[in-house]
């Protein structure tokens, strides 16, 4: 996946993103503010205006521009994680021309690392870490891009469901304590939704 095909991933998440605004913000409602939705949205129309006005030397560059347009847009603890998630993967995929399965795993990762670093969560606390940590090990192991993108996808639904019998560590959700058990995390789901999104795409690609 060269950068020109990271930008229509990207671009192909965010239309995604912005569509699912209504699945987000009523899944905030459910254990948070009810703000995750729209910021979700807000981030993700910054993210399609920035590529579609340029395509990044490498694809490393498009998600530091992803991670940018995040940050700055987003707003509120979802800009920072997510912004940090996309900003860490890029600077871990480097100067390379093109994205593998291995480079896929070290985005993974350096996501990862980066919003705990930023955060303070672990997995366990009910956050996008809880399925972004069966991401990463579902993607472990394959040598083909597209591969890689499914498993982490399913790892990564498959960890929006745990997390309907965690009690909060963190957020808004936190201040519910076992009246958040049955609902997802808001941002588990966004991370879910952003890798089918980009797992989709490689699909119909290949």
């Amino acid at each position: 996946m060269n950068a020109e095909d990271t930008k229509a991933a990207m671009l192909a998440v965010a239309e995604a993103m912005i569509a699912a605004e209504p699945l987000l913000t009523d899944a905030d409602r459910a254990i948070g503010d009810g703000d995750h939705g729209v910021g979700m949205r807000r981030g993700f129309l910054a993210v399609k205006e920035k590529l579609e006005a340029e395509t990044p030397a490498t694809p490393g560059a498009v998600m530091k521009a992803t991670g940018m347009a995040l940050l700055s847009k987003t707003g509120g603890a979802a800009g920072a994680v997510f912004g940090s998630f996309f900003r860490a993967g890029g600077q871990a995929l480097g100067e390379s021309e093109a994205i593998d399965a291995g480079g896929f795993s070290n985005f993974l990762t350096a996501g990862r690392d980066a919003v705990m670093k930023r955060g303070g969560a672990s997995e366990g606390d009910k956050t996008m870490l809880d399925a972004l940590a069966p991401a990463i090990a579902s993607a472990e192991g394959s040598d083909d891009l597209a591969a890689a993108l499914a498993a982490a996808a399913t790892g990564a639904e498959n960890g929006v469901e745990v997390t309907k019998a965690m009690v909060a560590r963190f957020g808004k959700a936190k201040t519910l304590g076992e009246r958040a058990l049955g609902h997802p995390d808001p941002g588990a789901l966004s991370l879910a939704l952003i890798l089918r999104a980009w797992s989709t795409w490689t699909k119909q690609e290949n």
